[in-house]
């Protein structure tokens, strides 16, 4: 297998993608500082009790513990039905590619024991 010049500039593009959406939004967060800084600024010369510095806002909420359970019933599912269907569909040379969605149907199965022993430690 052989890259060509095209592969490498298509790399080449979306490395130079992500550094720049990184460099917009450290200089969006650099902005927002300035401004909130301007703000305090202005309240402290007016006398006015200076106002919160929301830097990032709280938006983190508590993880909903059903989500990891229905996350393991949704790829267990699907990987056992990807087997079945792989091992039922391909042609008889090729039956070994039936276990190939078997890691996310551990990790289904892991997901949902996390949940089960969350549960049964009073969680």
């Amino acid at each position: 297998m052989s890259a060509t010049i095209g592969d490498g500039m298509t790399a080449l593009a979306l490395a130079g993608g992500i550094v720049g959406y990184l460099y917009l939004k450290s200089q969006t967060r650099q902005k927002k500082i300035e401004v909130i800084h301007q703000e305090r600024m202005v309240a402290m010369e007016k006398g006015i009790p200076l106002p919160e510095f929301p830097l990032e806002e709280e938006r983190r909420r508590e993880s909903d513990p059903e989500v990891i359970s229905i996350l393991g019933i949704v790829l267990f599912s699907l990987s056992i039905g990807t087997m079945v269907v792989l091992y039922l569909g391909l042609p008889a040379p090729s039956h070994s590619f039936w276990i190939s969605p078997l890691p996310f149907a551990f990790l289904g199965c892991g997901f949902i024991a996390y949940r089960f022993l969350q549960i049964k430690a009073g969680r």
